[in-house]
């Protein structure tokens, strides 16, 4: 019997350490946290994360071979394997704010194992530190740009009347390129992305490489301008004025099959529109309404690090709703902001959405997920990223500031 300890319940650390109990039934899997709500979470009926089978994973494995506890320290000292799950957030203060990575968490870490550990479990490896540090920024980094690429393609191909779709079908036949993340969308999110580009620009900045930082700064830059884009689409599209008009946001996650709010473009794109003073009433199936209110109010960079450094959740924003149903969120709704890939957004009945809202009737399709033919068959006006323009929106430019 092996025993395996993991520093960390988040999102890595929770279901990483649940797939290797399920695995290895003779081994015991134990994963700590200092925090005591999060360890709750764990070992209740609601788990704080959400992932496709997850749950079953859990409860199969929980209290047999898998178990959480924030005895940190008497765990990773029993332990023959320890892994650590903790964050590396972005600095908020201090010498490289807003860039360099946050190694307070991991520091402690590997200086609390140094302290417990009385085994042979420590084994030093010898590797070159920079080819590591880079190779886990360099791999994140080349994923985003692969994103901000097509995104780009995608404002040319509106302006063109190409479609993105085409497009990056037609590029990723080319065996040199493969069509993995070529899909075009609002923005990508996320908490490594664009932590991680952040970072290699601070390295590259501290190196005396402007021009290599400033190539990378553009994968953000393109990020931004994609869901600034967005919002200006939405405002200008429906009169150059939401002002006090309801707005049906559907999904608020980074992507779909997950509860993960960290970086979605839906806060931008949210407080974009709300900057416009519209009304939104949000639906998504795995985020909660306090998870959605803290990240609208949160400044950037906050929600990486633990809930007790984190300004405290205000009770209510007055123009945003949550709600949970799509229906629901839709009803009387001048228009719908598709936000997040999820597939029951895919199958919703878009005539029943349509006789509910108001006229004219918008989608604002930010995953490209639904039939843009059909539903201009029905009466809605579409902007579908990177598609060529509704009538409509040709004739109501949007304008990025």
């Amino acid at each position: 019997m092996v025993k395996i300890c993991c520093i960390g319940a988040g999102y890595v650390g929770g279901p990483t350490m649940a797939v290797i109990a399920v695995k290895c039934p003779k081994d015991v899997v134990t994963v700590v946290d200092i925090s005591t709500q999060r360890i709750n979470g764990w070992n209740s009926d609601h788990l704080p994360i959400y992932e496709p089978g997850l749950d079953d994973v859990v409860k199969q494995c929980r209290g047999k071979n898998l178990f959480f506890s924030t005895e940190v320290e008497k765990h990773v000292a029993e332990a023959d394997i320890v892994f650590v799950s903790v964050n590396t957030p972005t600095k908020t203060h201090g010498l490289g704010a807003g860039k360099a990575a946050d190694l307070t968490y991991w520091e402690s870490a590997a200086r609390m194992i140094a302290d417990v550990s009385k085994s042979d479990k420590i084994k030093i490896l010898c590797t070159n530190l920079w080819s590591a540090e880079l190779s886990k920024l360099a791999a994140n980094a080349f994923l985003a740009q692969r994103i901000s690429s097509v995104n780009a393609m995608s404002a040319l191909c509106e302006a063109t009347g190409a479609d993105v779709t085409q497009v990056s079908h037609a590029t990723g036949t080319d065996s040199r390129i493969g069509p993995k993340f070529l899909n075009a969308s609002v923005g990508f999110g996320g908490s490594c992305f664009q932590k991680d580009i952040l970072n290699l620009v601070y390295i590259c900045e501290c190196n005396a490489l402007p021009e290599v930082a400033n190539y990378w700064k553009q994968v953000i830059k393109v990020n931004d301008y994609q869901k600034t884009r967005f919002v200006n689409r939405v405002v200008s599209s429906m009169f150059n004025t939401i002002s006090s008009k309801k707005i049906a946001v559907l999904g608020f996650a980074f992507k779909k099959d997950t509860g993960d709010t960290r970086e979605t473009p839906a806060i931008d794109v949210c407080k974009g529109l709300l900057g416009d003073k519209a009304k939104l009433c949000i639906y998504d199936p795995q985020v909660t309404e306090d998870q959605i209110t803290k990240d609208l109010s949160m400044r950037k960079f906050d929600k990486d690090h633990p809930a007790h450094l984190q300004p405290p959740s205000p009770s209510s924003i007055k123009q945003v709703s949550v709600v949970w149903d799509a229906y629901e969120a839709v009803k009387d709704a001048h228009g719908v902001c598709i936000l997040t890939e999820w597939d029951e957004f895919r199958k919703l009945d878009y005539k029943k959405v349509y006789d509910s809202m108001q006229k004219p009737a918008f989608i604002f399709d930010g995953r490209n997920i639904v039939d843009v033919n059909k539903v201009r068959e029905i009466g809605f006006i579409v902007y579908s990223i990177g598609k060529p323009l509704d009538p409509w929106l040709k004739d109501m430019p949007a304008v990025v500031a």
